[in-house]
Protein backbone atom coordinates (compact mmCIF):
# COMPACT_ATOMS: atom_id res chain seq x y z
CA UNK A 1 0.00 0.00 0.00
CA UNK A 2 1.18 3.42 -0.87
CA UNK A 3 2.20 6.30 1.51
CA UNK A 4 -0.79 7.85 -0.24
CA UNK A 5 -3.00 5.34 1.18
CA UNK A 6 -2.23 5.43 4.47
CA UNK A 7 -4.17 9.04 4.99
CA UNK A 8 -7.84 8.96 5.28
CA UNK A 9 -8.44 11.83 3.04
CA UNK A 10 -6.05 11.26 0.53
CA UNK A 11 -6.53 8.96 -2.32
CA UNK A 12 -4.43 7.56 -5.01
CA UNK A 13 -6.54 7.66 -7.87
CA UNK A 14 -9.90 9.71 -8.61
CA UNK A 15 -11.68 8.70 -11.52
CA UNK A 16 -14.62 10.96 -13.28
CA UNK A 17 -16.96 8.85 -14.74
CA UNK A 18 -18.73 5.29 -13.95
CA UNK A 19 -18.66 4.24 -17.23
CA UNK A 20 -17.29 1.12 -19.15
CA UNK A 21 -13.68 2.86 -18.93
CA UNK A 22 -14.01 4.34 -15.85
CA UNK A 23 -14.76 0.66 -13.96
CA UNK A 24 -12.09 -0.67 -16.28
CA UNK A 25 -9.50 1.99 -14.34
CA UNK A 26 -11.48 1.15 -10.68
CA UNK A 27 -10.74 -2.48 -11.53
CA UNK A 28 -7.22 -1.91 -12.15
CA UNK A 29 -6.81 0.32 -8.86
CA UNK A 30 -8.09 -2.81 -6.84
CA UNK A 31 -5.91 -5.20 -8.15
CA UNK A 32 -2.73 -2.88 -7.63
CA UNK A 33 -4.10 -1.84 -4.23
CA UNK A 34 -4.81 1.17 -4.55
CA UNK A 35 -6.93 3.60 -2.76
CA UNK A 36 -9.46 4.70 -5.33
CA UNK A 37 -13.04 6.15 -5.78
CA UNK A 38 -15.02 6.60 -8.74
CA UNK A 39 -17.43 9.72 -9.32
CA UNK A 40 -20.28 9.95 -11.39
CA UNK A 41 -22.80 12.72 -12.28
CA UNK A 42 -25.70 10.53 -13.07
CA UNK A 43 -26.41 6.66 -12.92
CA UNK A 44 -23.81 4.24 -13.80
CA UNK A 45 -22.65 3.53 -17.02
CA UNK A 46 -25.02 6.72 -17.91
CA UNK A 47 -23.92 7.34 -21.78
CA UNK A 48 -25.80 3.59 -22.19
CA UNK A 49 -28.53 3.84 -19.96
CA UNK A 50 -29.29 6.91 -22.16
CA UNK A 51 -29.21 4.84 -25.37
CA UNK A 52 -31.80 3.91 -27.66
CA UNK A 53 -33.79 1.19 -25.79
CA UNK A 54 -33.73 -1.07 -28.62
CA UNK A 55 -30.14 0.02 -29.36
CA UNK A 56 -27.80 -3.00 -30.59
CA UNK A 57 -23.92 -2.56 -30.10
CA UNK A 58 -21.77 -2.58 -33.69
CA UNK A 59 -18.93 -4.60 -31.44
CA UNK A 60 -19.41 -8.35 -30.27
CA UNK A 61 -19.69 -9.45 -26.61
CA UNK A 62 -16.08 -10.05 -26.05
CA UNK A 63 -14.87 -7.33 -27.04
CA UNK A 64 -16.99 -5.35 -24.69
CA UNK A 65 -15.62 -7.18 -21.41
CA UNK A 66 -13.66 -5.84 -18.98
CA UNK A 67 -10.52 -7.81 -17.41
CA UNK A 68 -11.46 -11.09 -18.93
CA UNK A 69 -15.10 -11.23 -16.96
CA UNK A 70 -17.34 -13.02 -19.80
CA UNK A 71 -20.11 -10.84 -21.18
CA UNK A 72 -22.42 -13.75 -22.27
CA UNK A 73 -25.09 -12.71 -24.85
CA UNK A 74 -28.28 -14.08 -26.56
CA UNK A 75 -26.80 -12.73 -29.94
CA UNK A 76 -23.55 -11.70 -31.42
CA UNK A 77 -24.25 -8.43 -31.00
CA UNK A 78 -25.53 -7.39 -27.78
CA UNK A 79 -27.99 -4.80 -26.62
CA UNK A 80 -28.42 -1.67 -24.98
CA UNK A 81 -29.82 -4.19 -22.06
CA UNK A 82 -27.29 -6.75 -21.84
CA UNK A 83 -24.26 -4.50 -21.67
CA UNK A 84 -26.21 -2.36 -18.57
CA UNK A 85 -26.87 -5.83 -17.30
CA UNK A 86 -22.83 -6.90 -17.58
CA UNK A 87 -21.48 -3.59 -16.48
CA UNK A 88 -23.55 -3.09 -13.04
CA UNK A 89 -22.68 -6.79 -12.50
CA UNK A 90 -19.19 -6.05 -13.02
CA UNK A 91 -19.29 -3.20 -10.50
CA UNK A 92 -21.54 -4.70 -7.74
CA UNK A 93 -19.60 -8.21 -7.88
CA UNK A 94 -16.39 -6.69 -7.68
CA UNK A 95 -17.71 -4.27 -4.55
CA UNK A 96 -15.98 -1.29 -6.22
CA UNK A 97 -16.34 2.23 -4.88
CA UNK A 98 -18.62 4.41 -6.72
CA UNK A 99 -20.18 7.36 -5.61
CA UNK A 100 -23.18 7.72 -8.14
CA UNK A 101 -25.39 11.12 -8.50
CA UNK A 102 -22.52 13.10 -7.74
CA UNK A 103 -21.35 16.51 -9.77
CA UNK A 104 -17.68 17.06 -9.71
CA UNK A 105 -17.82 21.20 -9.01
CA UNK A 106 -13.96 22.58 -9.00
CA UNK A 107 -10.29 20.51 -9.48
CA UNK A 108 -7.69 22.06 -8.03
CA UNK A 109 -3.48 21.12 -7.95
CA UNK A 110 -1.93 21.86 -4.93
CA UNK A 111 1.97 20.91 -4.44
CA UNK A 112 1.67 16.82 -5.20
CA UNK A 113 -2.12 16.24 -4.94
CA UNK A 114 -5.48 18.03 -6.11
CA UNK A 115 -8.35 19.10 -3.96
CA UNK A 116 -11.64 17.92 -5.61
CA UNK A 117 -15.04 19.25 -4.56
CA UNK A 118 -18.13 18.30 -5.79
CA UNK A 119 -22.12 19.04 -5.03
CA UNK A 120 -21.64 16.22 -2.50
CA UNK A 121 -18.28 15.38 -0.92
CA UNK A 122 -14.26 17.16 -1.11
CA UNK A 123 -11.40 14.75 -2.13
CA UNK A 124 -7.93 14.78 -2.24
CA UNK A 125 -6.03 12.52 -4.78
CA UNK A 126 -2.53 11.94 -5.86
CA UNK A 127 -4.19 11.46 -9.49
CA UNK A 128 -7.11 11.69 -11.29
CA UNK A 129 -8.52 9.97 -14.30
CA UNK A 130 -11.25 11.73 -16.45
CA UNK A 131 -13.05 8.79 -18.38
CA UNK A 132 -16.14 11.15 -19.06
CA UNK A 133 -16.82 10.12 -22.40
CA UNK A 134 -18.80 12.52 -24.63
CA UNK A 135 -22.61 12.05 -24.97
CA UNK A 136 -23.88 14.85 -22.91
CA UNK A 137 -23.58 17.81 -25.05
CA UNK A 138 -24.97 17.72 -28.40
CA UNK A 139 -23.81 19.33 -30.83
CA UNK A 140 -26.16 21.84 -32.16
CA UNK A 141 -27.70 22.94 -35.29
CA UNK A 142 -27.62 27.12 -33.94
CA UNK A 143 -30.71 27.53 -36.26
CA UNK A 144 -33.70 29.92 -34.99
CA UNK A 145 -36.68 27.74 -33.26
CA UNK A 146 -34.32 24.76 -31.91
CA UNK A 147 -35.14 25.96 -28.81
CA UNK A 148 -38.59 24.81 -29.15
CA UNK A 149 -40.21 21.97 -27.20
CA UNK A 150 -40.48 19.60 -30.27
CA UNK A 151 -36.70 19.64 -31.20
CA UNK A 152 -34.96 17.19 -29.51
CA UNK A 153 -30.95 15.70 -29.51
CA UNK A 154 -31.43 12.44 -27.97
CA UNK A 155 -33.63 9.50 -28.90
CA UNK A 156 -35.07 6.88 -26.90
CA UNK A 157 -37.90 4.93 -28.40
CA UNK A 158 -40.72 5.48 -31.58
CA UNK A 159 -43.55 5.61 -29.79
CA UNK A 160 -44.06 9.01 -28.68
CA UNK A 161 -43.99 9.58 -32.63
CA UNK A 162 -46.88 7.20 -33.81
CA UNK A 163 -48.63 9.00 -36.65
CA UNK A 164 -46.54 12.25 -36.23
CA UNK A 165 -44.57 13.94 -39.14
CA UNK A 166 -40.79 13.24 -38.02
CA UNK A 167 -37.64 14.99 -39.26
CA UNK A 168 -34.62 12.95 -38.36
CA UNK A 169 -31.47 15.24 -38.92
CA UNK A 170 -27.77 13.65 -39.71
CA UNK A 171 -26.75 9.83 -41.37
CA UNK A 172 -25.25 8.50 -38.54
CA UNK A 173 -26.25 5.16 -36.70
CA UNK A 174 -28.04 6.60 -34.73
CA UNK A 175 -30.12 8.60 -37.11
CA UNK A 176 -30.58 6.10 -39.08
CA UNK A 177 -32.05 3.95 -36.37
CA UNK A 178 -34.28 6.42 -35.10
CA UNK A 179 -35.79 7.20 -38.64
CA UNK A 180 -36.09 3.35 -39.33
CA UNK A 181 -37.89 2.68 -36.21
CA UNK A 182 -40.07 5.30 -36.05
CA UNK A 183 -41.16 4.46 -39.67
CA UNK A 184 -41.87 0.77 -38.58
CA UNK A 185 -44.15 2.25 -35.74
CA UNK A 186 -45.96 4.47 -37.59
CA UNK A 187 -44.55 7.56 -38.05
CA UNK A 188 -43.90 9.65 -41.16
CA UNK A 189 -39.94 10.14 -41.44
CA UNK A 190 -38.10 12.45 -43.60
CA UNK A 191 -34.40 12.96 -43.17
CA UNK A 192 -32.52 16.15 -43.45
CA UNK A 193 -28.81 15.01 -44.12
CA UNK A 194 -25.71 17.47 -45.22
CA UNK A 195 -23.73 14.51 -46.75
CA UNK A 196 -24.53 13.56 -50.11
CA UNK A 197 -25.66 9.74 -48.83
CA UNK A 198 -26.15 7.83 -45.44
CA UNK A 199 -22.66 7.73 -43.46
CA UNK A 200 -20.07 5.07 -44.19
CA UNK A 201 -19.69 3.90 -40.59
CA UNK A 202 -23.20 2.70 -40.24
CA UNK A 203 -23.60 -0.60 -39.23
CA UNK A 204 -23.54 -2.54 -42.40
CA UNK A 205 -26.63 -4.97 -41.59
CA UNK A 206 -28.83 -1.78 -41.37
CA UNK A 207 -27.12 0.37 -44.45
CA UNK A 208 -29.15 -2.11 -47.20
CA UNK A 209 -32.33 -1.64 -44.86
CA UNK A 210 -32.49 2.10 -44.90
CA UNK A 211 -31.17 2.56 -48.41
CA UNK A 212 -33.80 0.69 -50.01
CA UNK A 213 -36.55 2.29 -47.47
CA UNK A 214 -35.21 5.52 -48.86
CA UNK A 215 -35.50 4.02 -52.69
CA UNK A 216 -39.14 2.90 -52.34
CA UNK A 217 -40.19 6.35 -50.94
CA UNK A 218 -41.26 4.56 -47.54
CA UNK A 219 -38.80 7.61 -46.03
CA UNK A 220 -37.94 10.47 -47.77
CA UNK A 221 -34.57 11.91 -47.53
CA UNK A 222 -33.25 15.34 -48.37
CA UNK A 223 -29.38 15.06 -48.97
CA UNK A 224 -27.09 17.94 -49.87
CA UNK A 225 -29.56 19.56 -47.46
CA UNK A 226 -30.24 21.40 -43.75
CA UNK A 227 -32.63 22.82 -41.67
CA UNK A 228 -32.22 26.75 -41.37
CA UNK A 229 -35.14 27.43 -39.54
CA UNK A 230 -37.90 25.70 -37.21
CA UNK A 231 -41.54 26.51 -36.91
CA UNK A 232 -43.53 25.34 -34.52
CA UNK A 233 -45.98 22.90 -37.37
CA UNK A 234 -43.04 23.32 -40.52
CA UNK A 235 -39.50 22.81 -40.85
CA UNK A 236 -37.55 24.81 -43.46
CA UNK A 237 -35.03 23.36 -45.43
CA UNK A 238 -32.21 24.72 -48.00
CA UNK A 239 -31.50 22.19 -50.66
CA UNK A 240 -28.57 21.95 -53.63
CA UNK A 241 -31.57 23.64 -55.49
CA UNK A 242 -34.18 25.49 -53.38
CA UNK A 243 -35.90 25.81 -50.03
CA UNK A 244 -38.58 23.81 -48.84
CA UNK A 245 -41.20 24.51 -46.20
CA UNK A 246 -41.80 20.92 -44.93
CA UNK A 247 -44.64 19.82 -42.48
CA UNK A 248 -43.45 19.15 -39.16
CA UNK A 249 -44.70 17.54 -35.76
CA UNK A 250 -40.88 16.65 -34.35
CA UNK A 251 -37.49 17.46 -34.87
CA UNK A 252 -34.88 14.97 -33.76
CA UNK A 253 -31.64 16.44 -34.73
CA UNK A 254 -28.78 13.30 -33.93
CA UNK A 255 -25.63 15.47 -35.58
CA UNK A 256 -23.18 14.00 -32.88
CA UNK A 257 -21.85 14.70 -29.58
CA UNK A 258 -18.89 16.32 -27.98
CA UNK A 259 -16.30 16.26 -24.97
CA UNK A 260 -17.26 18.88 -21.80
CA UNK A 261 -13.85 20.73 -23.08
CA UNK A 262 -14.32 23.51 -20.99
CA UNK A 263 -13.72 20.89 -17.89
CA UNK A 264 -10.68 19.84 -19.28
CA UNK A 265 -9.78 23.59 -19.85
CA UNK A 266 -10.57 24.37 -16.66
CA UNK A 267 -8.01 21.35 -15.02
CA UNK A 268 -5.58 22.93 -17.02
CA UNK A 269 -5.52 20.28 -20.24
CA UNK A 270 -3.58 21.89 -23.55
CA UNK A 271 -5.60 20.97 -27.03
CA UNK A 272 -4.41 21.07 -30.67
CA UNK A 273 -5.07 24.16 -32.60
CA UNK A 274 -6.11 22.10 -35.62
CA UNK A 275 -10.23 22.57 -34.71
CA UNK A 276 -10.19 18.78 -33.75
CA UNK A 277 -9.71 19.73 -29.90
CA UNK A 278 -7.32 16.91 -29.59
CA UNK A 279 -6.44 16.68 -25.60
CA UNK A 280 -2.30 16.58 -25.15
CA UNK A 281 -1.60 13.50 -23.43
CA UNK A 282 1.33 11.35 -23.61
CA UNK A 283 -0.22 7.67 -25.80
CA UNK A 284 2.76 5.53 -23.38
CA UNK A 285 1.32 6.65 -20.23
CA UNK A 286 -2.15 8.60 -21.02
CA UNK A 287 -1.07 11.31 -18.53
CA UNK A 288 -1.46 14.74 -19.80
CA UNK A 289 0.51 17.98 -19.63
CA UNK A 290 -1.23 18.23 -16.23
CA UNK A 291 0.92 15.89 -14.02
CA UNK A 292 -0.91 13.48 -12.62
CA UNK A 293 -3.72 14.14 -14.92
CA UNK A 294 -4.96 10.96 -17.25
CA UNK A 295 -7.15 10.83 -19.98
CA UNK A 296 -9.14 7.31 -20.65
CA UNK A 297 -11.67 6.67 -23.45
CA UNK A 298 -13.33 8.13 -26.02
CA UNK A 299 -12.44 11.74 -24.70
CA UNK A 300 -9.15 11.23 -25.68
CA UNK A 301 -10.20 11.73 -29.29
CA UNK A 302 -11.37 15.37 -29.24
CA UNK A 303 -14.40 15.98 -31.97
CA UNK A 304 -13.23 12.84 -33.45
CA UNK A 305 -15.59 10.68 -31.43
CA UNK A 306 -15.36 7.87 -33.63
CA UNK A 307 -11.60 6.91 -33.05
CA UNK A 308 -11.77 5.44 -29.99
CA UNK A 309 -14.68 3.14 -28.52
CA UNK A 310 -14.94 0.66 -25.35
CA UNK A 311 -12.90 -2.41 -27.73
CA UNK A 312 -10.02 0.10 -28.51
CA UNK A 313 -10.10 1.55 -25.47
CA UNK A 314 -10.01 -0.59 -22.58
CA UNK A 315 -6.75 -1.04 -22.60
CA UNK A 316 -6.75 2.83 -21.39
CA UNK A 317 -6.94 1.45 -17.48
CA UNK A 318 -3.92 -0.65 -17.43
CA UNK A 319 -1.99 1.83 -19.22
CA UNK A 320 -2.86 4.06 -16.85
CA UNK A 321 -2.57 2.30 -13.30
CA UNK A 322 0.65 0.73 -14.53
CA UNK A 323 2.16 4.63 -14.40
CA UNK A 324 0.47 5.29 -11.19
CA UNK A 325 1.95 2.02 -9.97
CA UNK A 326 5.59 2.90 -11.60
CA UNK A 327 5.14 6.34 -9.85
CA UNK A 328 4.18 5.26 -6.50
CA UNK A 329 6.80 2.56 -6.11
CA UNK A 330 9.44 4.97 -7.08
CA UNK A 331 8.43 7.07 -4.35
CA UNK A 332 8.36 4.38 -2.15
CA UNK A 333 11.89 3.64 -2.84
Amino acid sequence: MSPLSSSKNLFDVLIIGAGPIGIACALECKKKGLKYVVVEKGTLTNSIYNYPLNMTFFSTSEKLELDDIPFISNNPKPTRNEALEYYRRVATSNKLNINLYERILSVEKVENHFNITSDKNTYKSKNIIVSTGFYDIPKLLHVPGESLSKVMHYYKEAHPFVMQKVIVVGASNSSVDAALEIWRKGGAVTMVVRGPEIGERVKYWVKPDIENRIKEGSIKAYFNSEIIEIKDTEVIIKTKEDRKNLENDFVIALTGYKPDFDFLKKLGVQFSKDGNYFPQYNAETMETNVDGLYLAGVICGGMETHKWFIENSRIHSKIIIESISQKINILQN
